[in-house]
């Protein structure tokens, strides 16, 4: 035990605990905010199959794992609940998986494309090899989020739609469906503030023009081959170098990669971020995705409307 980790488990976690449950109204909203999460993960578990969706059917991509995988089945089933045509899903291994989670998958979205950690690793051997990726191969592996840059696009072709899990549909996704129809210029969802996790300056400097502003990946679409995997890989790298690591180093190399693109980003007010409790209780856009103080809305109200 060394004197940083007593530091650590002596007064940076319960500080942290305390500040959380501050965020959260107190320890009596944080047990009903866990009631709901735990109703959630049961109710997951009891949601219906899809029908298997044809070949030519437009197809989502999440990482996922044991411990998300409610909520990605959730999201997943929302939105082919509201779209007027089968949708067919891939899930990508967050190192997670087992025997029981792939049949729960393959019980709820007949016909879906699993990515297992072993097969995306074989994958990305020969197609972004360590040798020559050696700062995007090793965050991978402490730093799962770049898992939806890496694993969803390395070595791909053609439109690719990545989605968060902690996000559910409540009416026809009608700005998704046209993109994966015709991907004309890249999607995302636009942020509350700008959440990079890095200086400004520096991504202006990497990406040789000022990145768009309130980019969030929860919803982010791209052409696979339009990525340059050197420049990413030389990005990451400078900006580790300089600044150190980030929660937010995806959403920083995504913003990266449309500076200077015409992108589409998607109406506020139909695809939301941090939704409101009211909002939650009574939803009013098409979709919402949950990040910090939402999570109580969606834990508590949003997801039972989905039953």
């Amino acid at each position: 035990m060394t004197a940083g980790r007593l530091l650590y488990l002596g007064y940076h976690a319960p500080l942290a605990a305390l500040e959380r449950s501050w965020r959260e109204g107190g320890p009596l909203n944080q047990w009903i905010t866990d009631r709901g999460r735990l109703a959630m993960r049961a109710a997951a578990a009891r949601l219906p199959p899809f029908p298997t969706p044809p070949a030519s059917a437009p197809r989502l991509i999440f990482l996922t794992g044991k411990k998300f995988w409610y909520q990605t089945a959730f999201c997943a089933a929302s939105l082919q609940r509201h779209s007027p045509c089968p949708l067919a899903f891939e899930f990508i291994d967050d190192d997670s998986f087992d025997d029981d989670l792939t049949t729960e998958i393959q019980r709820l979205f007949p016909s879906s494309v699993i990515t297992t950690a072993a097969s995306a690793i074989a994958h990305l051997d020969r197609v972004l090899p360590a040798a020559y990726f050696p700062t995007l191969r090793s965050q991978r592996v402490t730093y799962r989020h770049l898992r939806k840059l890496t694993d969803a696009h390395a070595g791909r072709t053609g439109p690719r739609l990545v989605l968060d899990s902690d996000m559910l549909c409540f009416r026809r996704p009608e700005a998704l469906l046209t993109w994966l129809e015709q991907p004309a210029r890249p999607i995302h969802l636009l942020d509350v503030q700008d959440a990079y996790g890095y200086p400004a300056a520096s991504l202006a400097e990497l990406a040789g023009a000022p990145v768009p502003s309130l980019v969030n990946v929860g919803v982010l679409g791209l052409r696979s081959e339009s990525i340059d995997w050197a420049k990413v890989e030389m990005a990451a790298t400078t900006l580790i170098g300089r600044h150190g690591t980030s929660y937010y180093l995806e959403q920083a190399l995504a913003a990266l990669l449309l500076a200077g693109q015409s992108t589409q980003p998607l109406p506020v007010a139909d695809y939301r971020l941090l939704p409101s409790e009211s909002e939650c209780i009574a939803p009013t856009a098409i979709l919402h995705h949950y990040v910090a103080e939402s999570k109580r809305g969606y834990f508590r109200h949003a997801w039972r409307s989905l039953r």
